[in-house]
């Protein structure tokens, strides 16, 4: 699956003009648990950031007094906002004084690989994901190298920005997909593209026979997690060659590439020059080898009763009452999924009642959409949702004071849309194909209509601006 089908004059990509920059992924000097220290590595990691709630927060420090949710989510000082931050980057360096944290004696690429279990959704099923962790080289977003598909929030970027500032650390990798196929110089294989040298040396190393891991680690959802070190020059060579003309796909992150991004600037705008703050931590997945799952995002809107919501629904879509009701949710998904085969279509799920709604007025929907946008973005069903479904038809604001989502989860939403006398709205994963059209032309999708897994476990290698 190629993220663009065609590249920007100039952007130095397949199809493209000249080179303005490049995906280039750096080797680091990591800094990992040390084992003998800790109780053990499922115990002192954690899931991303934004996705932890203050329950499994709890958890997690309960596990180990070293768990790095210590650092990426420091509890605020009463009357002293903003301190949370400096409390994170004392920690850090007390952890890595006490020899808790230490820093890999060489630089390294990271082979990292998950398998296993995915109770979080993404996909439903067993799944193995392998790639790479580095130091992601930020370039000029006019150059098309990194793309985006999401758009961010101002009060997120300030914050993993001041995390980065007080701790002068990448505490948490962030996620980007690229197509490895078709690599330059590698050879053809029967019936299917080149394979390029970033999957030929992450295969090769993650199922070697002699490579030990440096972790192996299963965590309590059930997946496992290894990484092993590239530490050979010509290894990174040949890495450095292939990443050149690509691109990647922001999968999950685009709040802390942002706060990278703005890192950077203010670095270069104080006078000072080249430095560490012109890479970000990052994990890079061939989306060919490993094709990436995506969870469904549900909606909830408080206070709106169902059967008015389907009624003023019948407005603008075919709204069709679904037997079972919420009684049996695996049937109304099963019609959802049968539905959204043939175009948009979504379950409006409270109160017992379930409602298949299909095939959209395009017309009002034309007329409901924002004038600039494209017409892949037109026909989005997230964007069907906010702008005819939500907006026009219901007349709300989508923004998180009006709706709420529910990753993943139908059953939590239509309890939640239950406990407070509302509406669930039950939708289909976003096809990767879509995600990749829009931010190919520098769109952005309707916000929380994406969930990329399986997201990288936090805390198996931190990258400390000292250390490279």
């Amino acid at each position: 699956m190629q993220i663009l089908p065609s590249s920007p004059p100039g952007s130095g990509l397949p199809g493209g003009g000249h080179a303005l920059a490049g995906l280039e992924l750096a080797p680091f000097r990591g800094v990992r648990y040390a084992r003998d220290r800790v109780s053990g590595l499922a115990e002192v990691t954690s899931p991303p950031y934004d996705v932890i709630f203050r329950d499994s927060e709890d958890q997690l420090m309960a596990a180990d007094p070293h768990n790095v949710v210590r650092l990426i989510l420091p509890r605020p000082v009463a009357g002293r906002p903003g301190e949370e931050y400096g409390e994170a980057a004392v920690l850090l360096r007390a952890w890595m004084g006490a020899g808790i944290l230490a820093a890999d004696p060489v630089p390294a690429l990271y082979v990292y690989e998950q398998s296993g279990a995915e109770p979080d959704g993404a996909g439903g099923h067993d799944g193995l994901q392998r790639g790479l962790i580095g130091a992601l080289r930020l370039v000029p977003p006019g150059a098309g190298v990194v793309l985006p598909h999401e758009d961010v929030a101002p009060g997120p970027v300030a914050g993993r920005l001041a995390l980065m500032e007080a701790t002068q650390a990448n505490l948490e990798p962030i996620f980007l997909l690229y197509d490895g196929r078709d690599a330059p110089g590698g050879e053809q294989q029967p019936g299917g593209a080149a394979p390029g040298a970033v999957a030929r040396i992450v295969t090769e190393i993650a199922t070697s026979a002699t490579a030990e891991p440096l972790v192996d680690a299963r965590t309590p959802d059930g997946r496992r997690h290894r990484l092993w070190a590239i530490t050979d020059s010509a290894d990174h060579a040949a890495i450095a060659a292939d990443l050149a003309p690509r691109q990647a796909l922001i999968a999950d992150g685009h709040h802390r590439y942002a706060a990278y991004r703005r890192l950077q600037h203010g670095r270069h705008a104080a006078g000072c020059g080249p430095g560490p703050w012109d890479y970000g931590l990052a994990l890079l997945v061939d989306s060919a080898s490993y094709p990436p799952r995506i969870g469904a995002i549900h909606r909830v809107i408080d206070g709106l009763d169902v059967r008015h919501a389907a009624k003023l629904a019948t407005a603008a879509f075919s709204v069709r009452p679904l037997p079972g009701g919420t009684a049996d949710l695996q049937a109304a998904e099963h019609s959802l999924a049968e539905a959204s085969a043939s175009g948009p279509a979504f379950v409006l799920a409270g109160d017992g009642q379930a409602y298949l709604l299909t095939d959209p007025d395009l017309e009002q929907a034309d007329a409901a959409m924002p004038g600039e946008a494209s017409a892949p973005w037109r026909r989005l069903p997230a964007s069907i949702l906010q702008r005819l479904l939500i907006t026009a038809v219901w007349g709300l604001t989508d923004d998180d004071s009006t709706v709420r989502v529910v990753h993943h989860d139908a059953q939590a939403a239509v309890r939640a849309a239950d406990a407070a006398g509302g509406t669930a709205v039950l939708c289909e994963p976003m096809r990767a194909a879509d995600v990749y059209a829009v931010a190919g032309r520098g769109e952005r999708v309707p916000r929380k209509s994406t969930s990329f897994g399986p997201k990288p476990r936090t805390g198996l290698v931190l990258r400390t601006f000292a250390q490279g």
